[in-house]
């Protein structure tokens, strides 16, 4: 029997999102996440996609660690004949957010590769270690299998150094491992490959500028199917206004903080990543809630979301240059995907660059990819789902197999 199933896992400090896939169609076989891991109380919901099904199962009971539930999650697949000793397994595909500039493709993991991630945990100390945690459970409950890890940055590693490098002293910046990596690339990657689908064409004849939002945001530049520019940079706070992060802003307003303000370093790394963005300037992170405010006249609501836009847009220029022709904009993730409001707002006054909406396709809700310019456009300006852990289980998958070819 030819293995074809691919678990995957993304562990987060309390959490484990997963989801197994049978890659001889990409159907998915089960999904669930477990939350509030290492408290009193974790839950689990896990849904199984068999037999014509989908009825969610949940259970709350204490998890101490990723290992109690990384358990937990074999226990409920086993209980509908998915379990993790099934032979039809093939691999387990980790996402890893920080794979630095080693790492530019998936990775069958060995000690050498974890020993390299934790090395990047400084670049990543909120997302390498709980990543490393997943990692390290799932080989001891299959140490047989192929674990492999599918990295954030990879997609972003073909910036050219003009790109990639900060106007930093080149010394200290080599030193410490300074540099624009880049994130959410699993998406970024997925996006302008279907966006290039969309269009009838090959990834490699096609420029897409992709832009990711959803709680986190980032705007990728991809000519010919490779990253050449993105927003975010060292870390995931670079670029777009967030649901709590800043985005850009001038590095001095950290040294005013601490000298003026009399904020620690540690203050100000929370302000800026957790209370900043969209809840810093409204109170709200979510964009229905703050779109409903506005329709009721809310003016701090209506602030937030033009300083939103104005950002948006300013990528959106900024990329049309580097890249110099420009196929597509491809909107994705949460707030790309569902909120209309935000695709309309941020194409209108670019019609000199070619790009519009179509306000009654723009309206149209879907799970499909689909264009939502109308015919005359010189820009095609597109809704493609993203579906990171599909990208990672084909990433996965190609790789094992190649290696058993």
């Amino acid at each position: 029997m030819t293995a074809t199933r691919v678990l995957v896992l993304n562990s987060g400090s309390s959490s484990v999102k997963y989801q197994l896939l049978d890659m001889r169609d990409s159907s998915r076989l089960a999904v669930g996440l477990v939350e509030r891991i290492g408290e009193e109380t974790s839950r689990l919901k896990h849904t199984p996609l068999t037999g014509g099904g989908a009825e969610s199962r949940e259970r709350e009971e204490p998890m101490a660690d990723h290992e109690a539930a990384l358990r937990a999650v074999a226990d409920e697949l086993a209980a509908d004949g998915l379990g993790l000793d099934s032979p039809e397994l093939a691999a387990i595909g980790h996402r890893v957010v920080h794979g630095g500039l080693k790492f530019t493709e998936p990775t069958v993991i060995d000690d050498a590769v974890l020993k390299e991630i934790e090395r990047l945990v400084p670049v990543a100390p909120l997302h390498n270690p709980a990543n490393i945690t997943g990692i390290r459970t799932a080989q001891a409950l299959r140490p047989d299998l192929p674990q492999v890890a599918v990295f954030d940055t990879a997609f972003h590693t073909t910036m050219p150094e003009s790109a990639a490098r900060y106007a930093l002293d080149v010394k200290t910046a080599d030193e410490h491992r300074v540099r624009r990596y880049g994130f959410h690339g699993t998406s970024h990657a997925y996006v302008s490959r279907k966006t290039a689908q969309l269009l009838g064409k090959a990834p490699e004849d096609v420029n897409v500028i992709v832009l990711h939002l959803g709680n986190g945001a980032s705007a990728s530049a991809v000519r010919g199917g490779r990253c050449v520019d993105t927003s975010m940079g060292l870390t995931p706070l670079e670029g777009l206004v967030m649901g709590t992060r800043s985005g850009d802003m001038d590095p001095a307003v950290i040294f005013h903080l601490a000298r003026v303000g009399g904020m620690s370093i540690d203050e100000i790394d929370i302000l800026l990543n957790k209370k900043s963005g969209l809840i810093g300037l409204c109170g709200d992170n979510d964009m229905r809630e703050i779109r409903r405010r506005i329709d009721a006249g809310d003016q701090e609501a209506a602030l937030a979301f033009e300083i939103y836009i104005h950002r948006l847009k300013k990528y959106i220029g900024a990329y049309y240059a580097v890249l110099g022709r420009v196929d597509a904009v491809a909107f994705t993730a949460g707030v790309g995907e569902n909120a209309a409001p935000v695709r309309e707002a941020a194409v209108v006054g670019l019609e000199e660059l070619g790009l519009a909406v179509d306000g009654a396709l723009n309206s149209v809700r879907s799970d499909e990819a689909r264009l939502i310019s109308p015919e005359y456009a010189r820009v095609a300006v597109a809704v493609v789902p993203t579906d990171e852990e599909l990208e990672i289980a084909d990433q996965t998958y190609a790789l094992v197999s190649d290696r058993n070819a």
